[in-house]
């Protein structure tokens, strides 16, 4: 049994029945479609309503977008119970698409999308990403001209998640200059949407669950009324300022995963005999779980204190970035190492072990890359 880490003041009683309650039903409504989903590459969009209805979309949100009023260590809750059971990304990228509308809406994008976004009716996705553009935000192309009472969309995105099932979407654009001052951010329902396209859904290393797709916008246009706030060139500075909350919504899950698969090489290796006697009578095999599972106790301990400190909304920016990227590096390691004590079966999909092994790599990519991680945490301690 692993340690238990460090009781912080979010773990109470009540997370823990909110918990219990995320688990079963992961249990009981979604894992036994997740084989069928990875064969066909998306989770259906009509799952999440499921998921809405007992509250675990956006238990965060206030009461009246149709939330709980909870704090975010609830939906840090559900992204660790979703990475136990190998759940894909998309409801990590709804929240945060949601955030943005909560954050920066006006009053009336916020009652118009978030009861949705909270109920599953809507389910969101983010389109950053560009041809050629990678984590470099600033240089992004696509852009929006204001015609009346319309913005008028032309360009096209790469790498989006749920970019194949979502039916909104908070899309990075540029209204201005080069830079970050002409980035601004808008909401778009694509379905039924002239000018609108879903290219190929993206064929991906890991988290075949998760759709992955091109989009691709040609004089769509979108009521001016969507844009985000009210006001152009802000996009920037509002992804920015999210990025202690998204980051943790990586670091979160890399815990829970590390954790997992130490649990499952241990029981691996217990039952698996070799040369008259279990795996785990090996030293090799004792040591290196026990060095997985302090790696698990560190980097979860770390994590739940940055949970801490995002509830009490002083988490830092240097704090969010080291953990994302630690976090992910560290699930990435122990993954490896308790894939290689499975020997042969480890390689095989129909083993747990190599699905997380699959869907780990791109811990390190996406949310921001992790060299991106490292030069911030870089700027951060010389300032």
């Amino acid at each position: 049994m692993l340690p238990q880490p460090h009781s912080h003041p979010w773990m109470d009683s009540d997370i823990e029945a909110f918990r219990e309650q995320v688990r079963r039903y992961i249990a009981g409504e979604l894992s036994p479609h997740l084989e069928q989903w990875r064969r066909q590459g998306y989770i259906p969009r009509e799952v999440w309503s499921g998921f809405g209805r007992m509250g675990f979309l956006l238990p965060e949100m206030d009461e009246a977008y149709g939330g709980a009023g909870a704090s975010l260590a609830y939906q840090c809750v559900v992204q660790d119970e979703l990475a136990r059971a190998e759940f894909p990304v998309g409801v990590a990228v709804h929240s945060i698409a949601s955030h943005y509308i909560l954050d920066y809406g006006t009053e009336e994008q916020k009652q118009r999308w978030l009861p949705k976004l909270a109920s599953g009716e809507l389910f969101a996705g983010i389109a950053l990403t560009e041809p050629g553009c990678g984590s470099d935000l600033q240089a992004l192309r696509m852009r929006a001209r204001r015609e009346g009472e319309h913005y008028v969309l032309d360009g096209a995105k790469t790498f989006i998640t749920s970019g194949y099932t979502a039916n909104l979407l908070v899309v990075a654009v540029r209204t201005g200059e080069a830079g970050s001052r002409g980035v601004s951010l808008i909401v778009v329902e694509p379905e039924n949407l002239p000018g609108f396209e879903v290219g190929r859904r993206l064929e991906k290393l890991g988290q075949h669950a998760s759709d992955t797709a091109e989009l691709f916008f040609e004089n769509a246009r979108v009521p001016a009324g969507n844009l985000l706030g009210g006001t152009e060139g802000k996009g920037f500075a509002q992804l920015m300022s999210q990025l202690p909350y998204e980051r943790m919504l990586i670091a979160v899950p890399a815990a829970a995963v590390i954790e997992r698969v130490v649990e499952l090489t241990l029981e691996y290796t217990q039952q698996r005999k070799a040369f008259g006697q279990s795996l785990y009578d090996l030293q090799n095999t004792r040591f290196k779980l026990a060095e997985c599972a302090t790696l698990a106790h560190v980097v979860r301990t770390f994590v739940n204190d940055c949970v801490q400190r995002l509830v009490d909304g002083r988490l830092e920016n240097t704090a969010a970035y080291m953990a994302k990227s630690w976090a992910t590096e560290q699930q990435c390691k122990v993954t490896d190492e308790c894939l290689q004590l499975f020997g042969g079966y480890g390689y095989m999909t129909e083993y747990p072990i190599a699905r997380f092994y699959a869907d780990a790599r791109v811990q390190r990519i996406y949310g921001g890359a992790n060299e991106i991680m490292k030069e911030l945490i870089a700027r951060g301690i010389a300032s």
